[in-house]
């Protein structure tokens, strides 16, 4: 039997599948009814004889042996596309762009996205640099910036679209760390910071007394601090690892509002800016409809 070619878009459709975990939701990213990837995929598995890719059940879509082994291969395969793509259509993409983003959300939503476009782009020069969302804004006033993700509270008006909702939540190494009584030991980042505003504002709005018991400039080193039991933490949901446990549903803290992150884009900002902060918005619309409910 003759040598057949795999199908660009039936391995996209297998990635998204794997990546969000099941058929409806990859729909949703791929802009298609849940029959059609389902099809897709069925499509795929011919062409590989029958070969199964995917275990179903009825709230799980798992990979089976041959499954994990052709995913290494398509990513390489969809990246080499992309690329090929990016470079003939849009040679024209060129030059550096100056990024500024809060240090835990580049940590745990931005390095694909940033590997992605340097990928499809590679004559594109990114700077990328972690700070507090208020030393970003300033920087960003000042000239320094090209692109900024800034936290802000929701609803507020800024200069930029919504790209990013998250849920915030009380982490602590175990509910023993939440004292029945007396000040909240709280684990922040320095002044000025939208969680250790968020986290002092709720205790005090119910009169909670608190106090400061370890400062961090890093998601990692807040994450350690927790892990310690030195005390509670205000962090997005999903910067909550396995090791820490939420606290506060119980009523023993406050509830506390959503947070969100705002693209904004300089005035004088390039084409290829531009571009980037258009990829960095797609990107993270997908990431937002592939995260779990």
């Amino acid at each position: 039997m003759g040598l057949r070619d795999l199908d660009i878009d039936l391995l996209r459709a297998f990635v998204t599948v794997a990546d969000a975990g099941g058929f409806t939701r990859a729909g949703a990213l791929l802009g298609r009814t849940q029959s059609a990837v389902s099809l897709q995929i069925k499509r795929l598995e011919d062409l590989l004889d029958g070969v199964p890719l995917l275990e179903r059940s009825p709230r799980h879509v798992r990979l089976t042996d041959e499954g994990r082994r052709l995913l290494v291969h398509a990513r390489q395969m969809l990246k080499l596309n992309d690329a090929v793509l990016a470079e003939l259509r849009e040679p024209e993409v060129a030059g550096s762009v100056r990024l500024g983003v809060p240090d835990d959300f580049a940590t745990v939503h931005l390095p694909q996205v940033l590997a992605d476009f340097v990928d499809a782009h590679p004559r594109v020069e990114l700077e990328v640099r972690c700070d507090l969302t208020r030393h970003l804004e300033a920087a960003f006033q000042a000239g320094q910036f090209d692109i900024v993700l800034l936290k802000r509270e929701p609803g507020v008006s800024a200069d930029g679209p919504r790209v990013w909702r998250e849920p915030l939540i009380w982490v602590a190494r175990d509910t023993a760390s939440v004292p029945a009584d007396g000040p909240v030991p709280l684990i922040v980042s320095p002044s000025p910071c939208v969680y250790r505003g968020r986290a002092v504002r709720a205790l005090e709005e119910e009169g909670r007394p608190w106090r400061v018991v370890y400062t961090s400039t890093s998601l990692a080193g807040t994450q350690a601090a927790v892990r310690a039991g030195l005390g509670v933490a205000v962090l997005p949901r999903e910067m909550c690892p396995p090791t820490l446990t939420p606290v506060g549903q119980d009523g023993s803290l406050p509830i506390l509002d959503d947070t969100e992150i705002a693209l904004i884009e300089a005035p004088s900002a390039s084409p290829t800016a531009h571009r980037f902060a258009q990829h960095i918005a797609a990107a993270l619309e997908r990431q937002a409809l592939g995260r779990p409910a």
